[in-house]
């Protein structure tokens, strides 16, 4: 008989790199009391531009925090995830040299890759010649240059990938990392960091016909609102350390959640309105995997893309799935004081759903205050509450759908 016990994907580090804090602690603090940080965008070349309001890490300096020699070859996308990275296993007690490199592997997901590198190398091309476009940019602006300079730096072997699959792929390679942890792999880093704030990468948003450019920062994003106008983006990231919960428990690091199930699907780009029924879809595979009734869910922080026709579909799909508790869970959706990081934005929803369940407090939704849908969204200030389960939904642009169940880690081991 076997009587080992399946293994469970816990989440037992986080290192944030987000417009409004660099740090977990600093990063939870401005999302439980509903700070909006969303400003006029300041980045060099974007002056002329018409996307006024952005979510910007202004505080952050690569060069303290990253290795010269792994500077030059990378772009501010992969600052963000290698400075989250280095949190994370600082986080998990997992900081320096590994004593089993090949039980340690990366995934991340990214959404357009290192736009300001490539924007760069391009201009010596046209500018000056081949003979000036420097050797990594054949490295630095690749979808995978995240998780590759992850491992490398920490010196982790363990099985590795990139996850190119739309906003949603945030939450995909939560569920990705997970996978290969209930497989055999001890550690995991996984997460994601975006960069979409250079002049070339805003340029390509601007074709986005979801995309707000309103400048005022107050009204550019709101959520599920009659005067609703589009997303704000961000920049920033967060990874997170996940690993076998046994292994987590034998090395004496708290659990801090578990990753208890996700479902996907695909509705095709900007068609909304048949997004209800994939993210609702997506939601009952996500309850079904985690083995989790629709009456568990204690909170859901939702996708809210900011746009009428979308933001009607996310409040019908919760409803369709959770039936009438969709309309009694509290909703929240933080990324309104801080802007949507793209593949970024569900994993910093992520660690905000582990944060609200280890302080008992959902956060607000800043920005927001009068709502047209029949959601019981929290706004203003948090609400504290109980919370063991929580659903975080992302849809992207081109049609994908996802839904993650996490749930509280248990407080024994701490």
């Amino acid at each position: 008989m076997n009587n080992r016990r399946p293994r469970r994907a816990a989440v037992t580090g986080i290192g944030v790199i987000a417009p409004n804090g660099m740090r977990t602690d600093a990063y939870w603090k401005s999302v439980s009391e509903g700070i909006s940080v969303l400003d006029s965008v300041t980045r060099e070349g974007c002056e002329q531009l018409p996307l006024r309001v952005a979510g910007e890490v202004r505080a952050f300096d690569p060069a303290a925090l990253i290795e010269d020699r792994f500077l030059v070859q990378t772009d501010r996308f992969s600052h963000f995830a290698m400075a989250g990275a280095a949190l994370a296993l600082d986080d998990a007690g997992l900081g320096g040299e590994p004593a089993e490199p090949f039980s340690i592997g990366v995934v991340t997901a990214a959404g357009s890759g290192g736009g300001e590198f490539g924007q760069r190398e391009l201009q010596k091309l046209w500018g000056r010649g081949s003979k000036f476009v420097g050797p990594y940019q054949s490295i630095a602006w690749f979808y995978a240059a995240s998780t590759g300079q992850i491992s490398i730096r920490g010196g982790f072997k363990g099985p590795c990938g990139v996850v190119a699959n739309d906003e949603a792929g945030g939450l995909d390679s939560l569920a990705h990392a997970a996978r290969a942890v209930e497989r055999g792999t001890d550690v995991m880093v996984v997460g994601a960091a975006e960069a979409p704030l250079a002049p070339y990468s805003m340029v390509c948003q601007l074709g986005y016909p979801e995309l707000s450019t309103l400048d005022d920062p107050a009204r550019a994003y709101r959520p599920f609102t009659e005067k609703a106008c589009g997303f704000v983006p961000a920049e920033g990231g967060a990874l997170l350390v996940v690993e076998d919960e046994s292994r987590a428990r034998d090395r004496g690091v708290p659990v801090r959640a578990t990753v208890a199930g996700h479902a996907a699907t695909f509705t095709g780009a900007s068609r909304w309105a048949e997004s209800r029924e994939g993210l609702a879809r997506a939601i009952r595979g996500a309850l079904d995997d985690a083995g989790c009734a629709p009456e568990e869910i204690d909170v859901v922080f939702a996708d809210a893309l900011g746009v009428p026709e979308a933001d009607r579909a996310e409040a019908l799909a919760i409803s369709d799935a959770l039936g009438a508790h969709g309309t009694r869970v509290p909703v929240t959706a933080p990324k309104t004081g801080i802007g949507r990081a793209y593949c970024a934005a569900p994993v910093l929803d992520t660690v905000a759903a582990v944060l609200a369940m280890e302080h008992g407090q959902v956060p607000p939704t800043p920005n927001v205050s009068d709502i047209c849908h029949d959601l019981d969204l929290v706004m203003s200030r948090a609400r504290p509450a109980e919370l063991r389960t929580a659903l975080v939904l992302s849809r992207g642009l081109m049609g994908s759908n996802a839904a993650l169940v996490v749930r509280r880690g248990d407080d024994s081991a701490r």
